[in-house]
């Protein structure tokens, strides 16, 4: 693998770490929010990603495919309360399925996985830069 595929992994774990970020921080928007029907409640999302290796060990790198969002089909939480302007018939409420401890720790690691790709993108550049300096003496 040439030393300029590194940018092309490292870029697109950035990008799919990025997507793991975005639907994470939407997840934890809408964790608190309510519906009167199954059908309109938030369900959690979560992003499916594939390795692309036998690219990778070609000239052709390209790391980290996302292959798109999926819900969750996790139940979701449904609560009595009568009283809510938005109960049905039966006097449910609907919550999303949506656990936020799990999302915050998802956000931790997909932060720290696109920092590593950041240093991963830094060092091949330091790393090109000084070769080609060996080359001007």
């Amino acid at each position: 693998m040439s030393l300029y595929n590194v940018f092309d992994v490292s870029g697109s774990g950035m990008s799919a770490q990025s997507v793991r970020l975005n639907t994470t921080a939407s997840n934890i928007a809408n964790a608190n929010s309510v519906s009167s029907s199954i059908n309109e409640t938030y369900k959690a999302r979560h992003p499916v990603f594939a390795a692309e290796m036998t690219k990778a060990m070609s000239s052709q790198a390209k790391g980290v495919n996302v292959l798109g969002i999926v819900e969750s089909d996790a139940p979701l939480k449904v609560e009595h309360n009568p009283n809510h302007p938005l109960a049905d018939s039966d006097g449910n409420i609907y919550k999303p399925n949506v656990n936020v401890v799990e999302e915050m720790a998802n956000m931790i690691s997909a932060s720290r996985a696109y920092q590593t790709n950041v240093q991963i993108a830094d060092a091949a550049k330091q790393m090109l830069t000084k070769t080609l300096q060996m080359g001007q003496r």
